[in-house]
């Protein structure tokens, strides 16, 4: 049985549950017909850590914050980044930063690194995606690796890998979806008689909603995932600054009554569709649904997309668009489609 070995870039939530999967359910893997391992981890925090034999993920997700990977043999108090993704002994890079929606930073750089390297990468970020998808997707090809991004817009729901995988056949004319959790609940909790602010605190207490809340509700995490459907499913070749953008700070309460009473839904959509010339045009913006269009039922902080196809019509899944182990799954089924490669020769 073919033994991956992992470098987790990033030892916060996701990573840490993709540790916990790995160490308490080995048999899922194997299942699956491989077995991981995890050879080494950076994290702000920890610093940096390499053991070629495998680490004892038991004794690193029991270790407190401040704590330091230093008091472990091959530890080291800094997290060497670079200097671990180039020359640890892993296969696969997962890479789960905290990175910038401007610049795609830190995690472009990592994404690089283990490519030129000849290491496969698996990330959740939407920055590099969305900012440099095409680029690094075609380096990952001249380097015999992949560069697998699952989860970078609907968490574990697979949204890219079902449309790549299951509608041969189809063409996709547009593409349409409620891609952040926040932003809707905020919007149903309108619905139900509260104001926007009280509503956006609501999110905050119940941990969907950031401290700044600005990039779910403006609408710019919304624009990261559109950039990267259009350019995935509809060879769009478009940036986040082509996605013309409006968030819900605009809709008032008197904006979602009146609706309410129309038999319609506010939500903060992100489409983009093809054009008649072969364009290709990305918004966000809010809009109100009639009740019978396939996205006006989908309430809380639930995701959504609905691809427009020319022989099945509206195809729509739903599913978590957030959550620590959902994202992690992503990861999974990022490494799967890595073993079918090598096993295969193809993109699963």
């Amino acid at each position: 049985m073919t033994t991956y070995s992992l470098a987790l870039i990033g030892f916060g939530g996701v990573n840490r549950a993709l540790a916990e999967l790995i160490r308490d359910e080995p048999g899922r893997f194997a299942a699956l017909g491989f077995d991981l391992k995890v050879v080494a981890i950076t994290d702000l925090a920890f610093g940096s850590l390499v053991q070629a034999e495998g680490i004892d993920l038991s004794t690193v997700l029991a270790m407190p914050r401040g704590a330091s990977f230093v008091e472990l043999p091959g530890g080291n108090a800094d997290p060497l980044n670079e200097e671990v993704i180039k020359n640890s002994p892993a296969d696969i890079v997962v890479e789960a930063t905290f990175t910038s929606p401007v610049d795609g930073e830190p995690a472009v750089s990592h994404v690089r690194w283990a490519i030129e390297a000849g290491k496969h990468v698996v990330t959740t970020n939407k920055g590099p995606v969305a900012l440099h998808g095409t680029e690094l997707t075609r380096l990952a090809a001249e380097n015999s690796v992949r560069f697998e991004f699952e989860g970078s817009v609907m968490s574990g729901t697979p949204v890219l890998r079902l449309a790549s995988s299951m509608f041969g056949g189809l063409r996709i004319k547009g593409v349409q979806g409620i891609l952040n959790g926040t932003s809707n609940y905020v919007l149903g909790q309108m619905e139900a008689g509260l104001s926007f602010d009280e509503a956006v605190a609501q999110a905050q207490t119940l941990g969907y909603a950031e401290a700044d809340p600005t990039a779910d509700i403006g609408g710019s995490d919304v624009r990261l995932k559109v950039a990267i459907l259009a350019n995935e499913l509809l060879d769009a070749n478009i940036t986040p600054n082509d996605v013309e953008t409006t968030g819900i700070e605009g809709i008032t309460p008197g904006d979602v009554a009146r609706a309410v009473a129309d038999g319609r839904r506010w939500k903060l959509l992100g489409q983009a569709v093809r054009q008649g010339d072969g364009s290709v045009t990305a918004s966000v913006k809010p809009l109100a649904l009639p009740a019978g269009h396939s996205l006006a039922g989908i309430s809380g902080a639930t995701n959504a997309v609905s691809f427009d196809t020319d022989l099945l019509g509206h195809v729509t899944v739903s599913g978590p668009g957030a959550g620590r182990t959902e994202t992690a799954y992503a990861l999974i089924s990022d490494i799967i489609a890595i073993d079918a490669f090598h096993k295969d020769g193809v993109h699963a």
